[in-house]
């Protein structure tokens, strides 16, 4: 992501967050307590939206002028300790079993691999911990809009970062060991129509 990028990113996405995602994104993270990872945490959208009853905030950005906003948004206040790491989603430098949840909002859709993301997700969970996650992902009801996102989606993650339009997040969740809690599809409001099939839920750790 480019500085001008990091900078504007909030600016692109306002209209998305004051139609849908802020509220999506209250009504998840209400869920999260104790030991908390964000991975690809951004320009800190989630920030304002977590509870008190998170002791510990580990806010993991690999994208450096991204993480150079993040660490300017205000924390909200009487929220626990806030660390910040520069470790990208596939290879997290925590110990095994180190969170009771980790937090994934519109990040597994760049990463490199979508499977050794969650397999390190799930490494880092202590037993019984959830994966939260809200994730843009391919239009698999809608085969008109999906056929569209097969074309542009090799011109899409060179422009946009590494940002794929079809992964199946939730099936990729669920066949590795996590149990899906709750799944919404819905469509991300005022977004381009080729980002707006959503999934969001809870994951919990299997073993």
């Amino acid at each position: 992501m480019s500085w001008l990028g990091a900078h504007l990113y909030d600016w692109f996405t306002r209209g998305s967050e004051e139609a849908c995602l802020s509220a999506w994104r209250a009504e998840l993270l209400s869920k999260v307590g104790g030991s908390v990872l964000e991975v690809g945490a951004g320009t800190g959208a989630n920030l304002r939206y977590y509870p008190r009853e998170v002791t510990r905030l580990v806010l993991s950005e690999p994208d450096f002028h991204m993480r150079q906003v993040l660490r300017k948004r205000p924390a909200p206040h009487g929220l626990g300790s806030i660390e910040f790491f520069d470790c990208a989603a596939e290879d997290l430098f925590f110990p095994d079993s180190s969170f009771d949840f980790v937090v994934s909002t519109l990040v597994l859709c760049s990463v490199r691999s979508l499977e050794r993301s969650i397999a390190e997700i799930r490494r880092v969970l202590k037993p019984g911990g959830a994966l939260v996650f809200l994730e843009h992902v391919a239009a698999e009801d809608r085969p008109a809009r999906l056929r569209w996102q097969q074309r542009i989606e090799p011109f899409w993650k060179r422009l946009m970062g590494n940002c794929h339009l079809t992964r199946r997040t939730a099936m990729a969740i669920a066949n590795d060991g996590f149990e899906l809690e709750t799944l919404v599809r819905e469509s991300i409001r005022k977004a381009s129509p080729i980002v707006r099939p959503s999934v969001r839920g809870v994951a919990r750790k299997l073993h």
